[in-house]
């Protein structure tokens, strides 16, 4: 069908999809007489992809599986390191970081639903949508930047994770599994993974399990001891495990019910030897502390494909009704040697627990000789999420002027915040029109979000030091359109503009947080902050080819009500100090860049790619820069691959960043080289050994915003690691 014009679209809407690509043609000659006809369209709204390739949107790129074991990509950092430029985690607050915005301006979804990230900024238990196994996922989907119809928060860009599918393994068989097992030097982790998946009849199951153990990532630094002097990381154990199943009915006619349940839990414990000093608070050897994260989901899917274009009243559909608990936590343990002497401990947790339902459906009609796809859904979400300080101290038995002193600024065995029911609704629609045979398509779209946070009282929030009432509740709405235009100048070969807004409610911590106390200083949120909002321009080329691939992207996007930390009265009086700090809503900030990448395989088994992330962003109420916005980065590879056997030597790029605001952290620029192979031997059918060698020639580099505004070490504690390697072995069978 070389003579047809591609005709492709993706509509995304809340966590409704993962992804929904289409396809559709039309005859060049006779248009008149004969109707551009849609293909089927790819569903992944936590049911398994029947047919098709993920498109996304428009700037929207895609990790395979095959990427993600041939590169070793195991953590969002490798994603960032080898294969996205403009994507990092981090490390600071735990969170993803994509043109230049973080936290909870990024959406992350897992099989579409989204995971929220959780923001204590009091206690420093934040994160949470690292809560994953990269050994569980078939493909990671990055959209870059705000697009309403792919839910709200979303206003730097959405990770997008599929998880693996009975298909995965079974590609038409009866029974497959696989098992994957590896080791890296970098953090000394080794780890084995397996799945296996069945069909029966009209049934298909998987069921898929991960065990990971580690100790401290490595860094740059060479002094070791304990204080402020150290530079060597902290002495760190963790474990990690991960179960994921699956189950589906096909009932026939287009119709299948699923069942997914999912569980993750990684345990952290680390000798904080940093804090420790030879005549302080905690002497050697008295202080440690701990990060634990979990993540628990269950959810009843169902999704529609019509066994022929026009069958039914939709041509596709799919639905997922949710539950999904995460809960993140901060531990200490330790033995205090100045007043309040004696045992210290504590656990600051953040939990939310929600339940949600997803929805969608899609159907293909036609107005004369035009082409539509006319996507219309919802996500509705009750969430509730509670936070508490439990701990142990010495504040009750030591009565000394020093320990009373000392135990002002020690608040535990409370909630920073009250509990919080909030309630989310977002509905969508969005049609695509193919105009000139196929070669121009339109689509625009309209969502409509519209939340509550109510503030809950309890008695843990009542002992609050800080206590001063229950606030009131937050809520607001919102109407987010979009507009995108697409022109074939040739097959394949596509300019694009897109125009988007975006909607972020503010978070409970954001709103409802409270620690300090007479005396010593105060922290707040706030409950009259408005939602943040974003209003986005998108201009680029894209060349989808086998042989040559391109894509350029330049984008605008302008924020109003951007929530910062300010401060709202200097130390002094009731609180002398710290004086109170607290959110305000900043009238106007703004990111502009451009993204671009590519590759081309220039030679019988070879390949070069590369791809290019540069943004500048700047606070435009009192021209200040954004922290947390990187530096120019590009990544570039050269791999040459054979049946059996292959291999990449890529390197990471990053520019000088200087372009900060205050404490934020001065990076120089670097190079890092990494090699990888893997090969498949052909007398062990189904077995494959990959490796590499990271950061080849040992280089002390660092990554700009994964290092923390408050530094307590030298420079080099926050550095990255150096030269490692690592092994994977897997089978499949």
């Amino acid at each position: 069908m070389a003579e047809q014009h591609a005709f492709r679209t993706t509509i995304m809407a809340g966590t409704v999809l993962a992804g929904l690509a289409t396809g559709a043609s039309a005859q060049s000659a006779d248009a008149d007489a004969q109707a551009v006809t849609l293909d089927t369209v790819t569903i992944e709204a936590g049911t398994e992809t029947r047919t098709g390739d993920f498109a996304g949107t428009a700037t929207t790129t895609t990790t395979t599986r095959e990427a993600i074991e041939n590169r070793s990509i195991e953590t969002i950092e490798d994603l960032g390191r080898r294969e996205e430029a403009g994507i990092t985690f981090n490390r600071a607050n735990r969170s993803i970081n994509v043109r230049g915005l973080d936290g909870a301006r990024v959406l992350t979804t897992i099989d579409g639903i989204r995971v929220p990230y959780l923001a204590d900024a009091t206690r420093g238990a934040s994160g949470g949508v690292d809560a994953f196994d990269f050994n569980s996922l078939s493909a990671v989907h990055l959209t870059r930047g705000a697009d309403p119809t792919l839910g709200s928060g979303a206003l730097g860009g959405v990770l997008s994770f599929r998880t693996l599918e009975p298909e995965d393994l079974l590609k038409g068989r009866r029974l497959g599994a696989f098992t994957r097992n590896g080791y890296d030097s970098a953090d000394g982790s080794w780890f084995a993974s397996g799945a296996a998946a069945m069909r029966h009849g009209d049934t298909s199951i998987l069921l898929q399990g991960g065990y990971r153990q580690g100790s401290e990532r490595d860094t740059g630094g060479d002094v070791g001891g304990i204080g402020a002097t150290r530079t060597e990381p902290n002495p760190l154990d963790s474990e990690q495990f991960n179960v994921l199943g699956k189950i589906y009915r096909d009932l026939g006619e287009g119709h299948r019910f699923g069942l997914t349940a999912e569980a993750f839990r990684r345990r952290e414990d680390i000798e904080t030897l940093t804090t420790q000093t030879a005549t302080g608070i905690y002497r050697a050897g008295n202080h440690g502390s701990g990060e634990d994260v979990d993540r628990r989901r269950l959810a009843l899917t169902y999704d529609y494909e019509a066994p022929e274009p026009g069958a039914g009243f939709v041509d596709q559909a799919a639905a997922s009704l949710y539950y999904q608990s995460l809960e993140r936590s901060s531990t200490v343990e330790a033995l205090r040697s100045s007043a309040p002497v004696g045992r210290f401990a504590r656990d600051n947790s953040l939990a939310e627990d929600a339940v949600g339902f997803l929805g969608h459906a899609a159907r293909d009609w036609q107005f004369g000789t035009l082409a539509n796809r006319l996507t219309v859904g919802a996500e509705l979400r009750a969430a509730t999420q509670t936070q508490y300080s439990a701990g142990v101290d010495g504040c009750r038995t030591d009565r000394s002027a020093a320990a009373r002193r000392a135990c002002a600024l020690l608040h535990t065995n409370q909630a920073d915040s009250p509990e919080v029911d909030g309630r989310a609704v977002g509905l969508f629609a969005a049609n695509e029109t193919a105009l000139l045979d196929g070669r121009f398509r339109v689509t625009p779209g309209l969502r409509y979000d519209w939340y509550e946070e109510a503030p809950q009282s309890t008695p843990e929030f009542t002992r609050n030091a800080s206590f001063r009432g229950l606030p009131q509740p937050s809520t607001g709405d919102a109407l987010s359109p979009k507009f995108l235009a697409e022109y074939d100048l040739l097959p394949g070969f596509t300019v694009f503009g897109q125009w988007t807004q975006g909607f972020r409610a503010p978070t409970a911590g954001e709103l409802y947080a409270r620690f300090g106390g007479p005396g010593t200083y105060l922290r707040l949120g706030n409950p009259e902050l408005d939602a943040e909002t974003s209003n986005g321009f998108d201009a680029g080329i894209r060349l989808d080819q086998e042989v040559f691939g391109a894509f350029i992207t330049a984008f605008h996007t302008d924020y109003e009500n951007f929530i910062d930390t300010v401060q709202v009265s200097p130390p002094g009086g009731e609180y002398p100090l710290g004086g109170i700090s607290s959110l305000r809503n900043i009238p106007q900030a703004r990111i502009a860049g451009v993204e671009l990448g590519g590759h081309v395989r220039f030679a019988e088994h070879w390949t070069a790619r590369g791809s290019l992330a540069y943004a500048d962003g700047r606070n435009r109420t009192d021209g200040t820069w954004l922290n947390s916005v990187p530096p120019l980065t590009a990544i570039v590879g050269l791999g040459f691959e054979r049946a059996t056997w292959g291999g990449e030597v890529s390197a990471k790029l990053a520019a000088e960043r200087d372009r900060v605001s205050g404490t934020g952290f001065r990076a120089p620029g670097y190079g890092v080289v990494d090699a990888t192979a893997w090969i498949e031997p052909e007398r062990l059918p189904g077995l494959k050994i990959a490796g590499g060698v990271f950061n080849l020639f040992d280089k002390t580099y660092y990554d700009a915003v994964a290092v923390p505004l408050a530094r307590s070490q030298p420079d080099a504690f926050y550095s990255e690691p150096g030269r490692s390697v690592r092994l994977n072995v897997s089978y499949r069978f």
